[in-house]
C-alpha cells in the first residue's frame, strides 16, 4: 500500500513540474508576443484626418460637403495644400461651396490649388496669382502653335518687326504661363483648338511690355517642355544673320591736312598754304 501511495505521489509531482514547465513556456511565449506588438505600435505610421474626393469632380463643379469625405492620411507625407476639417475649407460665415479649377478623381485629396475660394467661380480672376495680370495675345495657326496649346503651358513670346531699319526677331517673354485658350481655361481638356488669342499671366511690366510689342509688330510664340527649367539667352535674329551675310567694313578715307595762316591785305583776309609743322 505504500508502494502504491510513494508511486501515486511520485506520478503527482512529476505531472505537477510538468504542467509549471508548460506554463513557463506559455508566459515566456505570450511575453514575446507581448513585447512585439508593443514594438510593432511604437514604429506604426501616425494617420490624421485628411478631406477627399468622393466621387470624380470635374472642372467647373461646385464642390459641397455631399461630394466629400474624410479619410486617415499617412501625417508624414500630407500634400501641400490640403485641407484636414470642413472647418478649413467652408469657414464660418463664408459660402459652402468651391468651383473645381482642376479635375480630379474619387479619394484624391482636395488641395487648395484644384479648387477656388469659397463662393468663387472658376473665372480667370480665381486663376492669377496675386500681383499678376492677364493680357490676351492674337496668335493664328502658325503663331499659337498649331493649336497645341492648352492653360497651364508654358510659353516663350518672340516679336518680329522693324528696328533701325531693318526686320528683326527678338524673344522678349520666356517662360510666360498660359490661363486660358480662347474662352478655354481647363487645364484638363484634351482637345486641340486653333485659337484666335491665348490670355497669359504677366505683371504688369510685362504687359506693357506685350502691348507695345503688339502694337508696333507680330507676336509668336514657342512652346516650352513641361520639365524644362531652363531660362532662355537673349535671342534676336535679322536677315543678315539668318543668311550669314557679312556688313562690309567701313573704309574711312584720310584727308590730307591742310595747314594755312590767315593774312589781311587791305579789308580782305586771304588764307596762305604753308608746310604743317605737326
Amino acid at each position: 500500500m505504500r508502494m502504491i501511495f510513494g508511486l501515486v505521489l511520485l506520478v503527482g509531482l512529476g505531472l505537477a513540474g510538468f504542467a509549471v514547465y508548460m506554463a513557463q513556456g506559455y508566459i515566456d511565449q505570450y511575453e514575446r508576443q507581448l513585447a512585439a506588438e508593443r514594438a510593432a505600435r511604437t514604429q506604426q505610421v501616425d494617420l490624421v484626418p485628411v478631406v477627399v474626393a468622393k466621387e470624380h469632380l470635374r472642372y467647373g463643379q461646385q464642390v459641397t460637403l455631399d461630394n466629400l469625405r474624410r479619410v486617415q492620411w499617412p501625417k508624414t507625407s500630407l500634400p501641400e495644400g490640403v485641407f484636414q476639417t470642413a472647418e478649413e475649407l467652408f469657414p464660418e460665415g463664408k459660402p459652402k461651396f468651391r468651383t473645381v479649377l482642376r479635375a480630379m478623381e474619387a479619394g484624391e485629396p482636395l488641395l487648395a490649388v484644384k479648387v477656388t475660394e469659397p463662393g468663387a467661380d472658376a473665372g480667370l480672376t480665381s486663376r492669377l496669382t496675386r500681383g499678376m495680370r492677364a493680357f490676351a495675345i492674337r496668335v493664328d495657326v502658325t503663331s499659337g502653335v498649331s493649336g497645341f496649346l492648352r492653360p497651364g503651358d508654358r510659353v516663350d513670346v518672340y516679336w518680329t518687326g522693324q528696328s533701325r531699319q531693318k526686320q528683326v526677331t527678338k524673344l522678349i517673354e520666356s517662360g510666360v504661363r498660359l490661363i486660358a485658350v480662347d474662352q478655354i481655361a481647363d487645364e484638363d481638356t484634351s482637345r486641340p483648338v486653333i485659337a484666335r488669342t491665348v490670355t497669359v499671366e504677366v505683371s504688369p511690366q510685362q504687359v506693357a511690355a506685350l502691348a507695345q510689342a503688339q502694337s508696333t509688330g507680330r507676336l509668336s510664340l514657342s512652346l516650352v517642355g513641361a520639365d524644362d527649367d531652363l531660362v532662355a539667352e537673349v535671342v534676336q535674329v535679322d536677315q543678315k544673320t539668318l543668311l550669314g551675310i557679312e556688313d562690309a567694313p567701313v573704309v574711312v578715307e584720310e584727308k590730307e591736312e591742310v595747314c594755312t595762316i590767315r593774312t589781311r591785305r587791305g579789308a580782305e583776309v586771304v588764307e596762305i598754304p604753308i608746310p604743317c609743322t605737326n
